[in-house]
């Protein structure tokens, strides 16, 4: 079956291993998906940023899948580099890593989901799905062990998105936190969707009560009606 039917256009993705084989393979599994397209391939993370340079803001992917062990720049170093420059992008790791502080690493960095090599062809199909569709997805045997050693929600977060987090907790509108950090407005609402996404948070006014709750910061609450 097809997972990707009902999407109005394909799903554009790059992908990023050090291994042509496994590039060639997964090419060919996803372009079997009449909801996906395959735009490029990198065999590191250098290589990976100097094509999204080239491509321009007008034609970047909405979803990188990369391999963490590279010659290169690595998946975990490559997903850091995308959540500052890139944040709207969705990053999937797909590894054959099972370490749980791999996992921790890629989440941290910025990475949306982090799926097995050794997973069953529907797993990867069903991680694109989810992490296209903003949402987190882990390998059954990843989640089982995460749910074993479950931590802080903040355990997740980016330093980028502790920053927003805390600029949210202290009462600063976009604009404020984004003059702060040298990044758009843009960045920053978007930053604030990844928060709610992986906090598990409905609306604005449940964002700041969080960041009150858990940074213990205070301010005046936000006065630009068109905050995310």
């Amino acid at each position: 079956m097809n997972v990707f039917s009902d999407a109005a256009a394909p799903a554009r993705v790059l992908l990023i291993d050090d291994h042509a084989l496994v590039r060639d393979g997964m090419r060919m599994h996803l372009t079997l998906q009449p909801g996906l397209e395959v735009v490029g391939e990198a065999d590191d993370g250098e290589a990976a940023l100097a094509w999204l340079a080239r491509a321009g803001e007008a034609n970047l992917p909405e979803l990188v899948i990369t391999d963490i062990g590279m010659r290169g720049m690595g998946g975990i170093a490559l997903a850091g580099a995308l959540h500052d420059a890139y944040p709207e992008l969705a990053v999937l790791i797909v590894s054959m890593h099972d370490n749980l502080e791999y996992v921790r690493q890629a989440v941290r960095a910025g990475a949306r989901g982090y799926v097995l090599k050794d997973a069953p062809a529907d797993e990867l199909l069903a991680a694109i799905q989810a992490v296209l569709a903003g949402r987190v997805f882990y390998s059954a045997r990843i989640a089982r062990a995460m749910a074993e050693q479950s931590g802080s929600p903040l355990d997740a977060l980016t330093p980028r998105e502790r920053d927003i987090l805390n600029g949210i907790g202290r009462g600063l509108a976009n604009k404020e936190i984004a003059a702060n950090l040298g990044v758009s407005v843009r960045t920053v609402e978007t930053h604030r969707l990844n928060l709610k996404r992986k906090l598990g948070i409905e609306g604005r006014a449940g964002l700041v009560k969080y960041a009150v709750q858990q940074l213990g910061t205070s301010g005046t609450p936000e006065h630009e009606s068109s905050q995310v």
